[in-house]
């Protein structure tokens, strides 16, 4: 069983969120403080995951992420957020943060996230996967080709690089500046901002069944992009 560390000091919350996170198999540690966060954390190898609010009565969430990250350890952190919180969101996944939920938010959907990050958790610690199913799609990468559907797709090599940083990272945000870097090969043919937009229309319009209102590859205004895990 899976245990998450939850902090969060509004009780109405925290009670909802405990009842929801074990009937759906996870095993629920909650703390309201930072400071009982920390000291839970000195046996941080008992939790697979974190799901942190920002504002806590004696600190913030962010505290205990940057703890963590001190320590080199990759679990995964969740950060819940308000919704007019967009400066936390930009400071939380700076400093390490994988997702974040804004508040109010659908208890099916938060335990979502959960799951394609622990899985993504799994599958990061297997640097020799040859293969990688997300949903609806399924990347080998040892002959470089890609099926949604079990459709093949017919992709240029920056899509297919474009699509691969994506899908590793699903659901969550993966900046414009990462997303950049990434795409400028070893012969250092260099992809601008512009470059990238065409890239991503190109690649949204053979992902998507109607590219105007696109299900996988989602814009996130600010930020950069996301890939949506759709079942299959």
């Amino acid at each position: 069983m899976n245990k998450i560390l939850l902090l969060e000091d509004d009780v109405s919350l925290v009670d909802g969120l405990r009842y929801s996170l074990k009937k759906n198999g996870f095993e629920v540690t909650v703390a309201r403080t930072v400071r009982d966060a920390l000291e839970y954390l000195t046996a941080m190898n008992r939790y697979n995951l974190l799901i942190l609010d920002v504002t806590l009565p004696d600190g913030t969430g962010f505290e205990v992420c940057e703890k963590v990250r001190q320590q080199n350890q990759q679990m995964p952190i969740i950060f819940l957020t308000a919704s007019d919180e967009e400066v936390n969101v930009i400071r939380g996944l700076d400093i390490g943060g994988d997702d974040y939920i804004t508040k109010p938010f659908k208890l099916g959907e938060l335990c979502s996230r959960i799951r394609a990050l622990l899985r993504r958790a799994g599958v990061s610690s297997q640097e020799k996967a040859t293969a990688i199913e997300c949903g609806d799609i399924m990347i080998d990468f040892l002959s470089s080709r890609v099926s949604l559907k079990g459709k093949p797709l017919d992709l240029t090599s920056a899509e297919y690089r474009l699509l691969c940083l994506l899908v590793r990272n699903a659901n969550r945000i993966v900046t414009r500046d990462v997303i950049l870097n990434e795409l400028w090969d070893n012969v250092e043919n260099f992809v601008d901002d512009n470059t990238l937009s065409v890239y991503v229309r190109r690649l949204r319009e053979k992902v998507e069944e109607d590219p105007s209102h696109p299900q996988h590859l989602i814009t996130v205004r600010g930020f950069g992009y996301q890939w949506r895990e759709v079942s299959a």
